[in-house]
């Protein structure tokens, strides 16, 4: 959806603008070309908040989708427009629950891709002290 684009591309750009300058001049004094600049030292560098932009569009997707049922739309949230319509609590918290594990399975799952990728965690819970 289109609600999705905007933090994976805000995040692909900060994470671009985050790479030290010193980096790159020092890829550059070595002869790559900027091309090689780019796939070999800049977008490495800016995987962590590529990633970080994906994981977010992901989650917000989920609730977006949600919300496509008050249209019309067979999706996930059904089962909540069912029950607010119908007064049926019973509804309204089956869809809530099956959506949030839903959107924590695919946030822990992308956190889970950033281990294996990065080495470590993107998670806010893990870098607490």
């Amino acid at each position: 959806s289109i609600f999705g684009v905007l933090p994976v591309l805000q995040a692909t750009l900060a994470g671009l603008a985050s790479v030290p300058l010193p980096v790159i001049d020092s890829a550059r004094a070595m002869g790559m070309a900027p091309r090689h600049i780019l796939t070999e030292v800049q977008i490495p560098l800016a995987l962590p908040f590529w990633l970080a932009g994906v994981r977010t569009s992901v989650v917000v997707n989920i609730g977006t989708a949600a919300i496509a049922s008050t249209v019309g739309a067979k999706t996930l949230g059904l089962p909540i427009i069912v029950g607010l319509s119908g007064f049926n609590t019973a509804y309204v918290l089956q869809g809530a629950i099956v959506l949030g594990l839903l959107a924590i399975t695919a946030d822990l799952a992308f956190d889970w891709l950033a281990l294996i990728l990065l080495g470590h965690s993107t998670s806010a819970v893990d870098h607490q002290t």
